[in-house]
């Protein structure tokens, strides 16, 4: 086959793959957002039904991690058992059933008992689908690729806000009021998903009739050269993988950018609240599509320019220089259009890290062992997901304003970004096992000062 053959192949297919699966992932991933982000607007009405304080909400949004730490890891293991259609066809049916559930809740307790069960019906799901990602496209197309999946994070909290708010204010019955509507509502599409699911994914490129033979084979043989051509890689066993001391620092990078990150995303309708003004809950989630908006648009551009120069470590760790110096100054301005703004820059840079940061454990081991790892560094990481909500309850309970936990946060955002950003970079093999360009040692990092 000539050159041009080749490339008009390779582009065909590769069209082909991307229509076929990158949009369908990022509406599911949309979903999985809107499932358990929803309960930020939930509150403006939930908490004074519940009698939560503040500190109580903030423990409700966090409870869902620690399910989802427990259960992340077991759940990729089953994901790789009984393949990603069968598995994310389970995930999606039990964390819609128990979102739906939720709907439902009479008490703080039973709020709290719902939320963990979600996170433990969602465990998997957001590494299952990386790896998916990675059984279709090769390295070089990865971080745009899983870009465009994670970019559903912002667009779910852009048509999330009107939508949840919307529902609250228009919807009511049956003696439920807006809140109880708007988490039945949205949790009905996953269930729905899970059942097209089954039908819809396909396993692996060598199961792929939507591809022709031709296409099916080009495919197969470009990921097998492309996997082999990364001579470092490890294979690890599942404790090796849990424990390689690059996948705890991964973890620990992950789990502050994630106290940060979910912290912010959780109170943010209240904080808009909180700027004064007679808003109804239509009009907040109305003036929270904008810095998700910012942050969709940054989130695509950013992974393309880290693609097109294959520079991951700056890529990763720049976001989040600029994400906590932005949130820092949210908390030092009372003026409503420059706190939209400074969050805004904060949520750029927020969701901007995340691409080339999952591109990382890519460059050091094998798919296989790549599943549980990244599991375990999802898992670990989103234990920040219980820490950032709370603190930030806490710190508004203590305080009698949001302003402790803004810098709280910002200051985590800033360690994390020290840590990405200091971490040992080298393009030459050493003796901990570096290998191809952008694989680093942790072994080995650098002190700020040097």
């Amino acid at each position: 086959m000539t050159d041009a053959a080749t490339s008009g192949l390779e582009k065909a297919t590769m069209r082909k793959v991307f229509w076929r699966i990158v949009p369908y992932t990022f509406l599911l991933y949309i979903i999985s957002y809107l499932d358990r982000a929803n309960l930020g607007y939930a509150a403006l009405q939930m908490n004074k039904d519940l009698a939560l304080s503040a500190e109580a909400f903030g423990f409700a949004g966090g409870i869902f991690f620690i399910g989802y730490f427990l259960f992340e890891v077991p759940s990729n293991i089953a994901l790789q058992r009984y393949g990603s259609r069968i598995w994310i066809s389970r995930i999606l049916l039990t964390w819609g059933a128990v979102a739906v559930l939720t709907g439902f809740a009479q008490s703080a307790m039973q709020l709290y008992i719902l939320r963990f069960l979600l996170g433990v019906a969602e465990a998997g799901f957001f590494p299952g689908i990386i790896i998916y990602l990675t059984y279709w496209f090769r390295s070089k197309e990865q971080a745009t690729t899983v870009a465009f999946f994670t970019a559903a994070i912002p667009v779910s909290y852009l048509m999330g806000a009107p939508l949840s708010t919307w529902i609250m204010d228009n919807v009511s019955g049956f003696g439920l009021s807006g809140w109880r509507w708007m988490l039945i509502l949205e949790g009905v599409p996953a269930v729905a998903a899970g059942i097209f699911n089954y039908f819809y994914m396909t396993d692996r490129p060598e199961k792929a009739k939507w591809l022709t033979e031709e296409e099916r084979d080009w495919l197969t043989k470009a990921l097998a050269a492309d996997h082999a051509n990364r001579k470092n890689v490890k294979h690890l066993g599942l404790w090796q993988a849990i424990s390689n001391p690059k996948v705890l620092f991964l973890s620990a990078i992950y789990f502050i950018y994630q106290v940060g990150n979910l912290g912010i995303g959780l109170w943010m309708p209240q904080i808009i609240q909180s700027f004064g003004g007679d808003l109804s809950h239509f009009q907040i989630g109305l003036v929270a599509m904008v810095p998700y908006a910012v942050a969709t648009i940054a989130m695509v551009l950013w992974s393309r320019s880290s693609d097109r120069t294959g520079e991951r470590q700056k890529h990763t760790a720049a976001p989040l220089l600029i994400a906590g110096i932005a949130l820092a100054a949210t908390g030092l301005t009372h003026d409503p259009y420059i706190a939209i703004a400074l969050i805004s820059v904060a949520l750029a840079g927020i969701y901007a890290f995340k691409s080339p940061f999952w591109s990382l454990p890519g460059l050091f081991l094998t798919r296989s062992t790549a599943a549980v790892s990244i599991a375990a560094i999802n898992s670990i990481g989103n234990l920040g997901g219980f820490v950032g909500p709370y603190a930030m309850g806490a710190a508004k309970t203590w305080t009698g304003s949001a302003l402790g936990g803004l810098m709280f946060l910002a200051a985590l955002l800033l360690l994390s970004f020290l840590m990405t950003w200091f971490m040992r970079v080298s393009n030459e093999e050493t003796a901990e096992g570096v290998g191809p360009s952008g694989q680093f040692n942790i072994a080995r990092a650098r002190s700020p000062k040097s």
